[in-house]
């Protein structure tokens, strides 16, 4: 495998992993990706939720138990870059990603990407895509114009746009402009071409994941029976707001995103009862992880319940229960069961897997992630991760660097009332250093130790040094900032 790192990253072991895995085409594992979306480090009984909450898992119980629990499973800050960063193996300001995609933004996932769509492909897998997708609604960022054979049950940006059309109305908006921006469901033909087949609204909000289930399973069911091996990557949108559910859920636990918790759990479940009916279980290797953590603030409030566990706080900030939640990796024979507290990200996967399938990734540009086949496949003890770059906004906001956590700027609530954390939280400039954590002492970041821990900067510049020595190459295209006052200029 050939792979162009940072001088900083620990170097690749590029043929480990590979020689442990059948080298045949048809002994080649089948691959299913599971993302949910919004689920936080606390919310799953595996993680310290689940049940103790009202709100049982007992599938995703069952898959951390059988795999590799991930206990430090890093990702970004939001949907669109984690998803970048997991389709690239790349920071996701490298795709121009590092900001949420909402309808109208120009960024989008550029053509020249390789995403693990086009690294399966390479391998002579057959590839789709169930559910959300959002890396942009440009003809160059289909997933089906990305290495994906097709495309069902489409959801090409985000579920809170279902909201859209109620509150449009209540607005008195034209039906006109209304439809212009109410998000819809998209299948892909032979060609790959894709056409909304409905609206997506707050009613098809309740089925959508049920919808999502049936399509993995009847790919499943299909697939089993081909001779080519096969990746599958169910992008889920529970516990994404609005957190509606299918009558059979709705009630179950005493608050809406434990329904949607509870739907998502079984939903996982009859993907996996559909990977043991063909017979695959044991030549299939499963990935279910979250993209980032929960709202418990910026979440509307009849859809607050999600918890970041013991860590500081959400979805669109760079602190440590935003990009910090669950991940496990299940390949029977392969990957020893258990339960590791080192560090794996979301960047790692692409060359991971890749490694694992006797892939090449193109050497023209550089990689944040590496690989951990070693690693998962118990040939070397440690992860060959130490440290993890975080952006807001397209800017470096934070370093984790082993059990520390280090920003130049602090990022605090909003200053409205109540006030509130994550995207719709503020950066605060410092007037000295930056603050630096102990996350392992301290996993609420309620205490800056930057005074007698003042070393710790050293790893900051080194690594941030790095980075910015690596966009002298190759330098990262325009990003969209909406909170930028000379954006759209």
């Amino acid at each position: 495998m050939n792979i162009k790192l940072l001088s900083g990253s620990v170097a690749l072991a590029l043929t480990i992993g590979v020689g442990a895995v059948p080298s045949g085409a048809s002994e080649k594992p089948n691959v299913v990706l599971m993302l949910a979306d919004n689920v936080g480090y606390g919310d799953i009984g595996a993680y310290g939720g689940g049940a103790m909450r009202g709100m049982p898992t007992p599938v995703l119980d069952q898959l951390a138990a059988e795999g590799l629990q991930l206990t430090q499973f890093l990702v970004e800050p939001g949907c669109t870059p984690s998803r970048a960063a997991l389709m690239t193996g790349r920071y996701s300001v490298r795709s121009g990603l590092g900001t949420i995609i909402l309808g109208g933004l120009p960024n989008t996932l550029q053509e020249e990407e390789f995403t693990l769509g086009e690294m399966f492909k390479s391998v002579g897998y057959s590839t789709a895509i169930v559910g959300k997708w959002h890396l942009g609604f440009e003809e160059q960022s289909w997933p089906t114009r990305q290495g994906f054979d097709e495309y069902r049950v489409g959801v090409i940006e985000t579920s809170e746009s279902t909201l859209y059309r109620p509150n449009m109305e209540r607005a008195r908006i034209d039906e006109a402009t209304i439809l212009e921006a109410v998000p819809h469901i998209y299948e892909s033909d032979g060609q790959g071409n894709l056409t909304p087949v409905r609206e997506y609204t707050l009613e098809y909000r309740r089925q959508i994941e049920s919808d999502i289930a049936d399509a993995a399973v009847n790919y499943i069911a299909r697939q089993a029976a081909a001779e080519t091996p096969f990746f599958l990557y169910i992008g889920w949108t529970h516990t994404h707001y609005p957190s509606l559910t299918a009558p059979e859920f709705t009630g179950k636990s005493t608050h809406r995103y434990g329904d949607a918790m509870m739907e998502l759990d079984h939903r996982t479940g009859q993907v996996l009862q559909a990977i043991e009916d063909a017979g695959i279980e044991d030549n299939t290797i499963v990935l279910w992880m979250s993209d980032n953590g929960a709202s418990p603030d910026a979440a509307p409030w009849p859809d607050k319940g999600g918890s970041n566990g013991p860590f500081r706080g959400e979805l669109g900030d760079p602190t440590e229960g935003s990009i910090r939640t669950v991940g496990m990796i299940r390949w029977p024979e392969k990957i020893k069961p258990g339960k590791t507290n080192e560090m794996v990200a979301i960047h790692d996967i692409l060359p991971t897997l890749a490694s694992i399938v006797g892939a090449d990734l193109p050497d023209d540009r550089p990689y944040d992630g590496v690989d951990q086949s070693a690693f998962l496949l118990g040939q070397q003890d440690m992860s060959k991760r130490e440290h993890l770059l975080t952006h807001v906004n397209n800017k470096v906001a934070a370093l984790r660097w082993r059990h520390f956590r280090i920003y130049p700027k602090a990022y605090r609530g909003s200053f409205s009332n109540p006030s509130q954390e994550g995207l719709l939280g503020v950066q605060v400039e410092k007037n000295g250093g930056p603050d630096i954590f102990n996350i392992e002492m301290d996993p609420r970041e309620e205490y800056s130790i930057s005074g007698d821990n003042a070393w710790v900067v050293a790893q900051w510049l080194r690594f941030v040094a790095e980075y910015n020595e690596s966009l002298r190459e190759h330098p990262n295209p325009p990003g969209v900032t909406l909170t930028d006052p000379d954006f759209g200029k």
